[in-house]
Parts: C-alpha cells; structure tokens; sequence
C-alpha cells in the first residue's frame, strides 16, 4: 500500500505534493535567474520541468526524498518549494533544499515552511541530523538557517561547488 503523502499545513502556508500540473511554476523555479544566481544549473526546458515532476514523485516512492510545493492558503498556485532529501543509508540524516519566488521573499513565508519541515524531519521520519548547503553570497539563506540554529560544518565541505558551505541542525 502507498504511503500517503505528508501534507504539511501551517499558519499562513499548505506544503503539498507538487503535480504535473505545476509544470510552468516549476519551469520558473530551476530557470529564473534571481532565484538561482547560487545555483549551478545548466539552462531548463519544460520537458525538463516535467522529467524533475517525475524525478520528485519516483523519490517519493522509493524514500530517497520528500518534496513540497509552497502555496498560500488563499491560492493553490507554488509560491516556492521545499525538500528534504540526499537521505543517508541508514537514514539518519537528511538535507535540506528550498526556493522561494522572490515576490514572496522576506515576509517570513520560507521561515515559517523550514520549521514545519525540520519538525515533521525531526519527529516524523526520525531523522537525527538535517545539513543545508547553501552559497556562502546566500545572506538571506544563512540569515535563516541561523534563525532556525543550523550552525556551520567546519569540517564538510561540498565536492560539487566550492562556494557553497554547509550547515547543520542536530535533533
């Protein structure tokens, strides 16, 4: 039997599965420039975007991550996205990934997701450590992972990008 998927609802936010139908939203998530100046991504398409859709729902099924669309209580459209997932073996530690449009950036909104998600981390999945890997330019990142007490990894550094450092948060 499948397991259902976690939707997460908090004050202002429903933090759901994302859809096929999020195709164009997704599309503007792994192509906007602003959103991803940290990022090291190569130019999107929308058969990408739809190729990522299936990627998100196939490490559902085989709990390798768990991804969630941000939207607003008042409109089902993405706003942003959230994940956690790079699961370890003995899945005791999990990363965390998110973006967030930046019409919506600054009013707490990723703030308010991050701490349902490390809740639902911590006390669903069992999860022991969650790490972030975030550009060290990244400000507002790090200003949030601070905020949520995610301190620096001195000791691990990211192979795939030299500018990003890494962060963790123990349970």
């Amino acid at each position: 039997m499948a397991i259902p998927f976690p939707i997460i609802i908090t004050e202002r936010l429903n933090l759901r599965k994302i859809l096929p139908t999020d195709v164009d939203r997704v599309l503007y998530f792994r192509s906007d420039k602003e959103i991803n100046k940290y990022i090291k991504r190569p130019p999107q398409t929308r058969e990408m975007a739809i190729a990522h859709i299936q990627l998100l729902n196939d490490n559902l099924k085989t709990d390798k991550a768990i991804s969630w669309g941000i939207t607003t209580k008042e409109s089902n459209v993405l706003i942003g996205s959230i994940c956690l997932w790079n699961f370890s073996e003995d899945k005791k530690t999990a990363e965390v990934g998110y973006d967030l449009d930046p019409k919506f950036q600054g009013k707490g909104i990723m703030s308010e997701a991050l701490k349902a998600v490390l809740d639902f981390g911590f006390n669903q999945r069992g999860f022991e450590t969650i790490e972030a890997y975030t550009d060290y330019r990244n400000i507002p990142s790090k200003k949030l992972l601070k905020l949520h007490g995610f301190i620096p990894s001195d000791g691990k550094k990211d192979s795939d990008n030299q500018d990003n450092r890494v962060y963790y948060l123990n349970r």
